[in-house]
């Protein structure tokens, strides 16, 4: 059995994950699944050890 994996992470989607982390009251993992990505990219990006350059949008 395969395991499921998450689309590439861009820079777009990294924007969008710091934006929904500040302006709503979502949790990681349901900013995860709405954008359809891993838990754990959702916190690398909120923590910064991913995409640090990467603005809000």
């Amino acid at each position: 059995m395969s395991r499921r994996r998450s689309p590439p992470l861009t820079p777009e989607m990294a924007a969008e994950i710091k934006a929904m982390g500040r302006d709503t009251d979502l949790m990681q993992h349901e900013i995860a699944a709405h954008l359809n990505v891993n838990q754990g990219r959702v916190s690398e990006v909120l923590s910064g050890k991913r995409f640090p350059e990467v603005r809000p949008s």
